[in-house]
């Protein structure tokens, strides 16, 4: 028997390869814009068009997605880390950058399942990728720190969300980790992973409401990169 093409072309709608999500069984949906990598983890259980965006929703989904930005979908499945595949979906934009990811975390087997039925066609291999760039350690004062630390400190609730164009989606609970490594800055846990480049926030634009406190990041030029923490009111003893 053949092995399929380690990188195909889905020849069909954003909306019916989303619809197919259910069955890839736990994945990882990534949004990734500006420095900031926001992720959700877990089991899409719904897929549905809600004015014209199309919603994914689980215990630990709820991504918002316009269709209409979407021109290409990729499936690569040559990631393989310890013996299993990684396989992924790349939904990209007339540039060819992906307005959203998906990471299948099952392996193969039900993500070639999923797949089944959908009009697929062998791509091109990319050329070999450049390896993973040096990065300098995350200042003690880097910027991007402010509202993760603060959240850590407290043990306040957040919400962390992820806006780009054609994409958002957000993650809301309580910061048990902040770890800077490898360049970037980590929230991580078992629905949830945010990678901060270091130094891609300048500052944040802050505005309080009824004791929460909103965060938005921005860049060296002041202008917004998609990154919003809500840290909840303190609660009064």
């Amino acid at each position: 028997m053949t092995e399929p093409a380690t990188r195909r072309i889905l020849r069909e709608p954003a909306e019916a390869v989303l619809q197919k999500l259910p069955l890839i069984g736990k994945l990882m949906i990534i949004g990734k814009r500006n420095g900031a990598t926001h992720e959700r983890i877990g089991a899409v259980e719904t897929v549905a068009v809600e004015a014209e965006r199309i919603v994914c929703r689980g215990a630990c989904h709820d991504s918002s997605i316009d269709p209409a930005l979407v021109v290409t979908i990729v499936a690569d499945t040559s990631s393989v880390m310890q013996g299993q595949v990684y396989p992924r979906l790349d939904f990209n934009d007339e540039k060819g950058e992906p307005v959203f990811s998906v990471v299948g975390f099952d392996g193969l087997d039900p993500f070639e399942k999923a797949l089944d039925g959908l009009h697929i066609e062998a791509g091109e291999s990319e050329a070999d990728k450049p390896g993973r760039p040096e990065r300098p350690d995350v200042a003690e004062n880097d910027a991007g720190l402010k509202p993760l630390n603060l959240a850590l400190q407290t043990a306040r609730p957040v919400v962390i969300s992820f806006e780009a164009p054609g994409f958002g989606q957000s993650w809301s609970g309580t910061v048990e980790k902040v770890k800077p490594a490898m360049g970037f800055i980590n929230v991580m846990t078992s629905d949830f992973h945010l990678h901060l480049l270091g130094g891609a926030v300048a500052a944040w634009a802050e505005h309080e409401e009824g004791g929460a406190t909103t965060f938005r990041a921005l860049d060296a030029q002041q202008k917004e990169i998609g990154l919003t923490v809500r840290l909840a009111a303190a609660v009064s003893a």
